[in-house]
């Protein structure tokens, strides 16, 4: 049966869709194409999936928030499992626009639970965020630790969003795992995003701003390994075994963290990218941003131990690798 895959002109979405096309599978992908950054680029992701695809691959203009749009999708066919990337994205965007994060993040993540539970799908994995760990110190950051405190709206739906998700395994026994990404980054990103921002001003002799003062430590995690992690994920969904899982439920549901598993220095990361562009950056020092966190970090031993998940790209190798396509999709 195919394989639901939301989001799917996004950044992560797409490359999802990509691996599971080129293994074989048949992916039904909607996005809403809405404007939180440029069309153009979701349009092309689409378009690279079309062309490399055909019939196997079929595209639906559709927002999940729209519970009827949802259901006449759902009508044509239900699939045999879905992986939920579809997200209304960004930590400071949410302060702005509050209300785009309860339509996408709430409503449409209350809309596929209630199609996946109604439609017998096996299997529903679903995108989290290292966001919601929020003013947490304690680090590396792990499922086990609570996430009551998050510092944005953001952070909060993708916290609501695992919530959601306990009961629907609980109450109707629907295999689910929440996915906690930290910040991903390769070819195709995002534009709202610090890889694909700091780029474009190095080669454009525009300044950098680095917020917090420059102190700033993520955990950077190459696209490759995040899609790598989505589909052992999503190929081996949780027993409904009553037993303990990552991130503490009973229930088939479990929750883990995809990330490189270590912190990097904002600064190392816009050197490696200097040494891509072959240009010198112009750094601009900020304070930190509110809804922000100075530093991310990931363990992901509970993903290691169940799935044998294993991250092989570095930040000196994945870098240049985002610099390489983003010069060449623009020409620069």
């Amino acid at each position: 049966m195919a394989i639901l895959v939301t989001g799917v002109a996004g950044f992560i979405g797409f490359h999802v869709a990509a691996h599971l096309l080129a293994r074989g599978e048949e992916v039904i992908g909607i996005d809403n194409l809405n404007d939180y950054y440029r069309v153009d680029l979701k349009r092309d992701r689409v378009a690279a999936l079309e062309r490399g695809h055909g019939a196997a691959f079929r595209f639906h203009h559709c927002d999940f928030a729209d519970d009827a749009a949802l259901r006449a999708l759902f009508a044509t066919g239900a699939p045999g499992s879905i992986i939920h990337l579809g997200a209304q994205a960004g930590v400071r965007y949410s302060i702005e626009n509050p209300a785009a994060y309860i339509r996408a993040n709430i409503v449409g993540h209350a809309n596929l639970l209630e199609l996946a539970r109604h439609s017998g799908v096996r299997h529903m994995v679903y995108a989290s965020s290292s966001s919601v760990y929020g003013g947490n110190r304690k680090l590396p950051f792990a499922v086990e630790d609570r996430v009551d405190h998050p510092l944005s709206l953001y952070a909060a739906t993708k916290k609501a969003d695992e919530l959601m998700s306990e009961t629907y395994a609980h109450l109707f026994r629907l295999p689910q795992t929440g996915l906690r990404f930290f910040t991903v980054y390769g070819p195709w990103g995002r534009p709202d995003m610090a890889m694909w921002i700091f780029t474009q001003a190095v080669l454009e002799g525009r300044p950098i701003r680095l917020f917090n003062e420059g102190r700033m430590r993520r955990d950077f995690t190459y696209i490759d390994d995040i899609v790598a992690g989505i589909i052992a994920s999503h190929d081996t969904p949780p027993p409904d075994d009553h037993q303990e899982k990552a991130g503490g439920s009973v229930a088939p549901h479990r929750i883990y963290n995809i990330g490189n598993n270590r912190a990097e220095d904002l600064g190392k990361v816009v050197h490696l990218i200097e040494q891509a562009c072959g240009k010198p950056a112009i750094t601009e020092l900020a304070p930190m941003q509110a809804g922000d966190v100075p530093e991310t970090f990931a363990d992901i031993s509970a993903i290691q131990r169940d799935l044998g998940y294993a991250p092989t790209t570095p930040i000196d190798r994945g870098v240049p690798a985002f610099v390489r396509w983003y010069r060449d999709y623009h020409g620069v």
